[in-house]
C-alpha cells in the first residue's frame, strides 16, 4: 500500500523527540495521529508543524498514559475513526525527581512510560497489518543500564536514588519491546517489535528537575555531550522505517558514550537480555492495567 495511505500514532508527539519523529514520519508520507496529554499543545505543535509541511495529514487525539482508562477511550475513539495502524511510536515520557503516584497508586514513571504503552499497544495491535513494515516502537534510555525490575518494590519506595524509578521505567520498556517481539514471532506475526533511545538531548526531561540543577547541566553537560533533538530522533525514525530492521532490535547513537552520533545498534545489559525476567514482567504488567495481552 502507498504510503501516502500509511497511517502512524506518535505518543507525546508536541515537543521533543516526539515532535521531531512526527515531522520525520509526514516528511515520508505517513498519516500521523499526535497522541497527547495536553489537547491545546498539541494543536499548537500541529499548527507548526502544518506552517512548515502543509500538505501533510496530521490530527491530534487526547490520551493520558499515567490513566489506563483514558487509554482504553483512546483506543474506543481511534477504532472508530481508523481501521488500521502501521506505526505505533510509544514515546511519551515524564522524568520526575520526586515520588508520585497515579490515580491507581502506582509509581508514576512506571505508570506512564511502561505500563501506559503496554496496555496501549494491547488494544491497538490488532489493527495492523502482518508485514514487516508495521512497527511498535518503544523508547528505552540509556539509563536502563543502572537498574533492574524490583519486583518486589515496583514503586521504588525503599530505592535511595532519585532517579530509580525513571531507569527502572526504561528498563522495562526495553524488555517489554522484546517480550513483544518473542511472542509475535512465536505467533508467526511479521509486525516487528524494536527500540530505540534518543540518546542525549535536553528533550523536556529536565524541565521537572531543581531548577539549579537544571541550569547547571543545561549550560554545562549538554552542550559538549548531548546533541540536538533533530538527531535525537534519528534512532526512532530508523527503527520505525528503516526496510532493513530486524525484530528486537534496539537503536540509539553510536558516537560517544552513546550520547551522539549516527544511529547504530545499541549497547544494553545481561540483564536487560533476560527472557525469564521479561516474561514475568509481562504478567505483571497484566495484573496491574487489569487486561489480558494476548498476540495471535
Amino acid at each position: 500500500m502507498d504510503k501516502d495511505n500509511k497511517l502512524a500514532i506518535v505518543t507525546g508527539a508536541n515537543s521533543g523527540v516526539g515532535y521531531e519523529v512526527t515531522k520525520g514520519l509526514l516528511k515520508n508520507g505517513f498519516h500521523v495521529v499526535m497522541a497527547c496529554r495536553s489537547v491545546d499543545k498539541a494543536n499548537h505543535a500541529k499548527k507548526q508543524i502544518l506552517a512548515e509541511l502543509p500538505l501533510s495529514k496530521l490530527d491530534v487525539m487526547s490520551i493520558d498514559l499515567s490513566d489506563f482508562e483514558s487509554i482504553k477511550d483512546f483506543a474506543q475513539e481511534f477504532k472508530a475513526k481508523f481501521q488500521r495502524l502501521d506505526i505505533l511510536v510509544n514515546n511519551a515520557g515524564v522524568l520526575l525527581n520526586k515520588p508520585r503516584k497515579n490515580s491507581a497508586d502506582i509509581e508514576m514513571q512506571f505508570a506512564t512510560n511502561h505500563l501506559g504503552h503496554f496496555l496501549l499497544t494491547s488494544l491497538l495491535i490488532d489493527l495492523m497489518p502482518d508485514s514487516k513494515s508495521s512497527r511498535v516502537v518503544s523508547l528505552s534510555s540509556l539509563a536502563h543500564k543502572k537498574s533492574e525490575i524490583y519486583f518486589d518494590d515496583l514503586n521504588c519506595d525503599s530505592q535511595t536514588k532519585w532517579d530509580a524509578p525513571y531507569a527502572q521505567s526504561k528498563l522495562a520498556c526495553l524488555m517489554f519491546a522484546d517480550e513483544l517481539q518473542r511472542k509475535l514471532a512465536l505467533a508467526g506475526k511479521k509486525i516487528i517489535s524494536v527500540s530505540a533511545h534518543p540518546g542525549g538531548t535536553d528533550s523536556g526531561l529536565f524541565d521537572h528537575m531543581p531548577p539549579i540543577f537544571m541550569s547547571i547541566l543545561r549550560y554545562t553537560f549538554v552542550p559538549i555531550f548531548l546533541h540536538s533533538i533533530e538527531n535525537a530522533a534519528k534512532p526512532i525514525l530508523k527503527a520505525a522505517l528503516d526496510s532493513e530492521v530486524k525484530g528486537g532490535q534496539y537503536f540509539g547513537p553510536t558516537g560517544l558514550l552513546e550520547m551522539k552520533g549516527p544511529p547504530g545498534i545499541a549497547k544494553r545489559t545481561t540483564y536487560s537480555q533476560r527472557e525469564d525476567v521479561a516474561a514475568r514482567l509481562w504478567t505483571i504488567s497484566e495484573e496491574l492495567v487489569g487486561a489480558s495481552f494476548k498476540v495471535e
